[in-house]
């Protein structure tokens, strides 16, 4: 295997070893891993989704206790020199470790994701990393199943020590003759931090989510109880789903069409929201990026956007100051395409008007090099309308990454009917050097995720328009698991922009697509949503109130908006699927979770209807 993972037959093979260790009584034990760029990666999730019965589930979890009480168990100084991935059941090993060494590379990550997979940490990390760092620390790990880098671990004294990676197997050493020094153990769990923490978990869970709050109550109460409560939540619908969900993510992120294609420089045309934002990532992942706009004021706008956007991950710790000042550096201003000649890919970003886009690319390919591909981000304008105006329908696509670039994970890459396979691999090669999840679809109009996402935002806004109040549609759709209530999402895209893209749609399926009159009435009042500061609901700097126009109508009860909004989001589905938009039924899947927020607890639209009885 090219990671280190804890399956059933390697625990056995390290209980047999630990037992062998245990009968020579040694000076010390080191644990070091033999493969490049990773501890140990956790457990085999395969194992865990294979799991039936909650008597299955404890039995696995007491025998991570079983093991990782041997190590505790013998009697001498033991140590961790972590260099990689050092995750879940390996953060797990390595606190039963008297003494632990982080490198201060990169890849080396330690935390305990169980939560996001629906489970809680089960071979004893609910019990020694509170004890080893205290309750409040500990909770910030572990329910939101967060991971440290080794700076970070250092701090909260999750690790006792940072070295370079050459220095790592030498520190492990010299630390053998510490004695194994450990820390004094926390020993009381304050019930009251406890209580306080469950009531922050239900806020942010709606408890749709049921791990975390598990977490909580686990704490402090012995292996037996972590154990039993895996059990029960390995079973769980949630925890299946998020399993897919993971799966999923992995076979997106490694989607491979062709040869291996890389980015050295970008072209990007537009410095406002999406392109500041699309030159900023990339040039954070190393992509040195021209970015031109037609006038000064535009460049300088949209820099002052990347720039706030590097010094947000500084401040949040994401990354480095240094790497903030070179990542800023690789990104180039102009207003004139001197600087284009030798690009690899140029991205456009303007105006979501065809017009403009068509004028654009006609003006930009002579000053292109003959290899570079020619990409545009825009969101709904059927691609081959616009590969034309390029004069290279065959090195065009669609590359459309969602807003904000920074946290949206999803990126459509979207095929026109002349787009050479090259170029299509080549699009998604650069998608995953941004570390981006690409999924694949046919240039129609909306593409997947605004054909799908928008009909749902009209259906909420014909609900209005029908006397029913907006509270009670946000308020039934956080309750289905939306990140955002639909209404509340529409003022955050721009009321102008959803009448836009829906106008689009309703026009090329004229017959059964029509747009909400309250849609277009607000646009004709000039409600623009939160950047005008007036939508569904008023926006002073940071404080929002609903608007009363729109919150005074009745209520309907929850389940009967969630099963309006979803039935013309599934039925739009099983469209794209039957006019081949997508290939299969998990690039719905992919797309809705990743490009929209849909709830991963659900495990995609296309699980979410069949579960229900509502698919095929």
């Amino acid at each position: 295997a090219k990671v280190n993972i804890f399956n059933e037959p390697v625990m056995r093979e390290l209980e047999v070893v630990l037992d062998k260790l245990g009968a020579r009584k040694p000076k010390g034990v080191i644990f070091i891993s033999g493969k490049p760029d990773v501890f140990i990666a956790g457990a085999d999730i395969r194992e865990i989704a294979k799991v039936e019965s909650v008597e299955r589930g404890t039995e696995l979890s007491r025998v991570g206790h079983r093991v990782f009480g041997k190590i505790e168990q013998l009697g001498v100084p033991t140590v961790a020199a972590i260099h990689g991935a050092c995750l879940g059941g390996g953060c797990e090993m390595v606190l039963a470790c008297s003494y632990r060494i982080a490198t201060d590379h990169p890849k080396t990550q330690i935390g305990l994701p169980e939560t996001q997979l629906g489970i809680i940490p089960g071979w004893g990390g609910t019990q020694r990393l509170p004890r080893l760092i205290g309750l409040n620390p500990a909770l910030g790990i572990i329910l939101p199943g967060k991971t440290l880098n080794a700076d970070k671990a250092r701090r909260i004294g999750l690790v006792d020590e940072v070295v370079p990676p050459i220095a790592l197997r030498e520190a492990a050493v010299a630390a053998l003759a510490k004695r194994g020094h450990r820390k004094a153990p926390f020993g009381f769990f304050d019930p009251v931090i406890k209580l306080a923490a469950a009531k922050k978990v239900r806020q942010r869970t709606r408890g749709q989510y049921p791990a975390p709050l598990k977490a909580v109550e686990v704490i402090g109460r012995g292996y037996e109880a972590e154990a039993r409560v895996l059990g029960e939540l390995a079973v769980t619908p949630v925890c299946k789903n998020l399993i897919r969900v993971f799966f999923l993510r992995e076979k997106y992120s490694k989607l491979k069409l062709g040869e291996p294609w890389k980015a050295d420089k970008v072209g990007v045309l537009g410095a406002g929201v999406m392109g500041a934002g699309i030159a900023q990532w990339s040039a954070a992942r190393g992509v040195t990026v021209r970015l031109k706009d037609i006038k000064p004021e535009f460049v300088a706008s949209g820099m002052k956007r990347i720039g706030a956007v590097f010094h947000e991950g500084v401040k949040r710790r994401k990354l480095s100051e240094l790497d903030a000042q070179r990542g800023l550096a690789r990104v180039h201003p102009a207003t004139a395409y001197t600087g284009f000649g030798d690009c690899d890919l140029v991205i456009e970003a303007v105006l979501e008007k065809i017009d403009v886009k068509r004028a654009l690319f006609a003006e930009l390919t002579p000053h292109l090099p003959d290899k570079c591909i020619i990409a545009s981000n825009t969101s709904a304008i059927p691609i081959d309308e616009l590969a034309a105006a390029s004069g290279r329908p065959d090195r065009f696509v669609g590359i459309h990454f969602f807003n904000p670039v920074h946290k949206m994970p999803l990126v459509e890459i979207v095929r026109g009917s002349q787009t050479l396979p090259a170029t299509l691999a080549a699009a998604v090669e650069y998608a995953k050097q941004l570390k981006k999840i690409p999924v694949i679809v046919r240039g129609t109009p909306g593409f997947l995720v605004n054909r799908l996402l928008m009909p749902y935002l009209n259906e909420a806004g014909k609900l209005v328009g029908d006397g029913v109040s907006a509270t009670s549609i946000d308020a039934a759709m956080l309750e289905f698991g939306m990140p955002m209530g639909p209404l509340r999402l529409l003022d955050e895209v721009g009321l102008d922009v959803a009448y836009d893209v829906a106008h689009e749609l309703a026009e090329a399926f004229r017959g059964r697509m029509k747009v909400a009159p309250v849609l277009a009435e607000m646009r004709e009042a000039g409600l623009k949503g939160r950047k005008g500061g007036r939508g569904f609901y008023l926006y002073e700097g940071r404080s929002e109130r609903p608007n009363r126009q729109y919150h005074t109508g009745k209520s309907l009860p929850a389940g009967e908006v969630q099963q309006r909004l979803m039935a013309v989001m599934i039925a739009e589905a099983k469209r794209c699927l039957n006019e081949k938009v997508v290939e299969t039924e998990d690039d719905i899947d992919v797309g809705m979770i990743f490009g929209t927020g849909f709830p991963p607890f659900r495990g995609g639209l296309v699980k979410h209807a069949r579960d229900a009885g509502k698919w095929p």
